[in-house]
């Protein structure tokens, strides 16, 4: 039987006026399974051959409940969106102009959760892997990165050995 090591407390974002019937029903209809970001990814993944779980119950024991989990190459994705995680350096990283205190408050804490669930499943001896929503704009990059990130860790397991990725058709050339 393992220890369990004691948890941090917590801290709370501060509370939030009621949403608005409107914001209501905006907040509603932001995915949080299944985002057009992960499933990408997921496609990606599937092309260069590798095979991984989504909603198993691995995904829901490890910490973080990973995005994607590959069990074979003991590694999970985490498919994060600019916006709420504070990719550095992204365009879409911006911050609200109204309740800013409440918003940098709930940024800073997504980024230390993210911080401390990495570290956990690292730990654990999983391999972590972060794909920024906007590095699913362009799927044939993506693929490339991820078949060199696996290939480099084969140890003698196959991978698709073209790598590539039919999801992003060519340009069509110009005259």
């Amino acid at each position: 039987m393992s220890k369990r090591s004691p948890r941090p407390p917590r801290r709370i974002a501060p509370p939030e006026p009621p949403p608005s019937a409107e914001r209501s029903a905006l907040t509603r209809r932001v995915r949080q399974r299944h985002t057009a970001p992960e499933l990408i990814v997921r496609s990606v993944l599937h092309r260069l051959g590798l095979r991984f779980t989504v909603e198993g119950p691995l995904n829901r024991a490890l910490p973080g409940r990973p995005d994607i989990v590959l069990p074979r190459w003991r590694t999970v994705i985490f498919v994060h969106g600019c916006f709420w995680h504070r990719h550095e350096g992204c365009p879409r990283t911006t911050t609200p102009a109204t309740r800013r205190e409440f918003w940098e408050t709930k940024f800073a804490l997504n980024v230390a959760r993210d911080r401390r669930q990495q570290r956990a499943l690292r730990a654990a001896g999983w391999r972590v892997l972060v794909v920024w929503e906007c590095a699913t704009f362009r799927p044939t990059t993506l693929a490339a990165r991820l078949a060199r990130y696996f290939r480099e860790r084969a140890d003698g397991q196959t991978l698709n050995p073209a790598g590539r990725c039919e999801t992003a058709r060519p340009a069509a050339r110009r005259r």
